[in-house]
């Protein structure tokens, strides 16, 4: 069941491919659809598929500039300019849930990027919605009926964004606790939940309110003010800033969900903005994902 999903989800993503190059991605057996992670263009040279043992040349024409054109047109329902915004910050996200991620020329400006031209490469990422994937760590991140502060890590691709997403649902739905829990969820870049034009395009559950596209040092104040959330969840915390937004909102009484790039925590450790984060006690939990595909490993951490 699950590979078929995989594969429906790969064909799905080809369909923004111009004719010609959507065929050499079909061509790629279907057990390795299944296994998928990302479509790459680049001009010049064949289309590639991501795979968990790495990136692989399919056999085709070489990728020209019309066709990341194409692929934007697509991605963006033929209204490029409506998506402006986040082009800027170099993706867009299309129906179905896909992140076109972009790279080209920049237009900056200001201190910050105006835009894109002369785009050089797009990177199609093939999110998958796991349902139940962290239905197994609702007991150790709960306390009663509280949620736990918890850090997911992983190197990337290691499945952080897509266990995120799932513990999300689950809690939005109650599962695992006394009933459904106000979430807010800070999406900036789109991987979360992936709104389209309004509507989110990967379940987050029922309760679960979105910020999209908000850097999060915005993003957490604004929701604390506005949407009275019990749970906080957001992406990749990296920044100085990032860290200041989950500190503020842990001062405010909500749990926080989070991602970080890291193998392990000692090796967050070794970043001093993170070890800061760490020494705050802001966070109860780690989970550490080890693994790829269907050998991903999940381990839970005490960190106060």
């Amino acid at each position: 069941m699950e590979a078929a999903y995989g594969a429906r989800r790969y064909r799905e993503a080809c369909g923004l491919l111009p004719e010609a190059l959507g065929a050499a991605a079909l061509a790629l057996p279907e057990a390795r659809q299944a296994g998928a992670e990302e479509l790459r263009l680049r001009i010049g040279r064949p289309l590639a598929v991501t795979l968990p043992e790495g990136e692989v040349p399919l056999a085709g024409p070489a990728v020209t500039g019309a066709d990341l054109e194409r692929v934007v047109d697509r991605a963006t329902a033929h209204s490029p300019y409506a998506a402006g915004e986040t082009i800027r910050q170099g993706f867009v996200t299309a129906e179905g849930g896909f992140r076109v991620g972009l790279c080209g020329t920049a237009l900056p400006e200001g201190g910050e990027n105006r835009g894109l031209r002369d785009l050089t490469s797009l990177a199609i990422r093939i999110p998958r919605a796991c349902p139940g994937t962290a239905e197994p760590l609702l007991g150790e991140l709960r306390q009663g009926d509280r949620v736990l502060s918890a850090l997911i890590l992983s190197p990337p691709g290691g499945g952080k964004t897509t266990l995120l997403r799932d513990l999300v649902r689950l809690l939005s739905i109650g599962k695992g606790g006394s009933g459904p829990l106000r979430l807010a969820l800070v999406d900036e870049r789109g991987e979360l939940a992936a709104v389209c034009r309004g509507r989110p395009q990967l379940e987050v559950g029922p309760a679960t309110d979105i910020l999209d596209g908000c850097p999060k040092a915005l993003a957490v104040p604004m929701l604390l003010r506005a949407m009275n959330p019990q749970v906080i969840a957001l992406d990749e915390i990296a920044l100085p800033e990032d860290v200041s937004a989950v500190q503020s909102a842990a001062g405010c009484g909500a749990a926080i969900l989070a991602t970080a790039h890291a193998a392990s925590v000692a090796d967050l450790r070794r970043r001093p903005v993170m070890a800061a984060l760490l020494d705050s006690g802001v966070f109860a939990r780690a989970v550490v994902i080890t693994g790829r595909g269907g050998e991903r490993r999940f381990q839970v951490e005490a960190l106060v």
